[in-house]
């Protein structure tokens, strides 16, 4: 195993370019470090490269000004080979405006070979390798410079043994029959995570929302869009540009004037100076709409809870039988579209009865269908 006592780096987008061009077919084991306290983008801090034992630390303005590493990274050629990819899969796509191709994300592997769901990076390697890693520069930051020798040994130790990993789960996954089946979802995670963060849409996640009639999330959506565009101009998180509660209060109140505005106990004064006249023009907007297409979803009735009892153990005996985590198989939020619909070509229906899913559960897919058919 590569000796990470020893930290090299890669100084310059041309030598990057050069280091990439060695072994084109090999995976490439990728893992980044960032900051994201007071912004709503990430901010890349360090950039870990491996080929093999041959593992690099990159800064990120090398990597930005690297096109060997954007070609790479949008690439279908070379696997990347990632560790719960969700993160990094998002700082790539707002800061090089790409979307990683050809990425494989061990965590799903994990689960697949039957060795937990959601198990962490730090975890799996003392499973599989019987070695601890320190994880104590897990929160440095990464942003300061020079790092710290620590904090660059622990950046080498998160990529140190993906490729290891990935040879010893691509054996256990190909002994019980489930490959394919990880090169599949791991292709879907990175096209469900790419097609997130609409503005227009961010109103549907809003916990609470479903509360408030369809007028009132009408205003609503134009609220969320509009902070969704405000924080993305400010880069700011949403809650130190406009809380939830407060977009949920002025839609339920729908004010029509600064006072009745910042008569409202969520909403604080300098959001109303800085900000009154514009969500007064929300508010206007989506009151005088057409309405929304899309409610936010309302929790499952006492009758739909039953609904879902039932088909989770129906689809839990059968990844019981194949040693997969049923949360891997059936997520809850998958499990309430369709009992909200279940439609054979409806996309809710078909997340259960195509590709790997479908194989797995198609002993029970009939008495699914029955009872969310009654």
């Amino acid at each position: 195993m590569t000796d990470t006592s020893t930290v090299r780096w890669l100084n310059t987008p041309e030598e990057l370019d050069r280091w990439l061009a060695q072994a084109p077919d090999r995976p490439l084991a990728l893992d980044t470090e960032f900051e994201r306290v007071s912004t709503f983008f990430p901010i890349p801090g360090l950039v870990q490269l491996g080929l093999g034992e041959d593992l690099r630390l990159v800064e990120p303005a090398v990597a930005e000004a690297s096109q060997a590493f954007r070609d790479c990274l949008a690439g279908t050629e070379r696997p990347k080979l990632l560790y719960a990819m969700s993160e990094d899969m998002e700082l790539f796509r707002h800061w090089l405006d790409l979307e990683p191709q050809a990425v494989l994300d061990l965590q799903l592997a994990s689960a697949l070979a039957g060795l937990g769901f959601s198990v962490g990076y730090a975890k799996l390697v003392e499973t599989l390798f019987d070695v601890a890693i320190d994880k104590s520069a897990t929160r440095s930051d990464w942003l300061a410079r020079p790092l710290s020798d620590v904090q660059c040994r622990y950046a080498l130790e998160d990529i140190r043994y993906l490729e290891p990993m990935y040879e010893r789960l691509t054996t256990l996954l190909e002994e019980r029959g489930f490959y394919t089946a990880w090169l599949e979802e791991s292709e879907r995670f990175a096209k469900d995570l790419a097609s997130q963060g609409e503005p227009e849409d961010y109103y549907l996640k809003i916990r609470g929302g479903w509360q408030l009639n369809p007028r009132q999330q009408a205003v609503l959506r134009e609220l969320a869009a509009w902070r969704e565009q405000e924080c993305r101009r400010r880069d700011r998180p949403r809650s130190r540009v406009l809380a939830d509660a407060a977009l949920i209060r002025i839609a339920e109140r729908m004010p029509e004037s600064k006072g009745a505005l910042g008569a409202l106990q969520e909403v604080p004064p300098v959001v109303v100076r800085r900000y009154g006249d514009t969500l007064l023009a929300c508010v206007e907007r989506g009151e005088s709409s057409e309405g929304i297409t899309d409610r936010i979803e309302t929790p499952l009735t006492r009758d739909e809870q039953g609904l879902f009892k039932q088909v989770k153990r129906l689809f839990r005996g059968e990844a019981e039988a194949r040693d997969v985590p049923v949360e891997l198989v059936a997520p809850r939020k998958r499990i309430e579209a369709c009992i909200r619909r279940w439609d054979s070509n409806d996309d809710a229906a078909r997340f259960f009865t195509e590709g790997w899913r479908g194989d797995m559960l198609a002993p029970v897919l009939d008495d699914v269908s029955r009872v969310l058919s009654e």
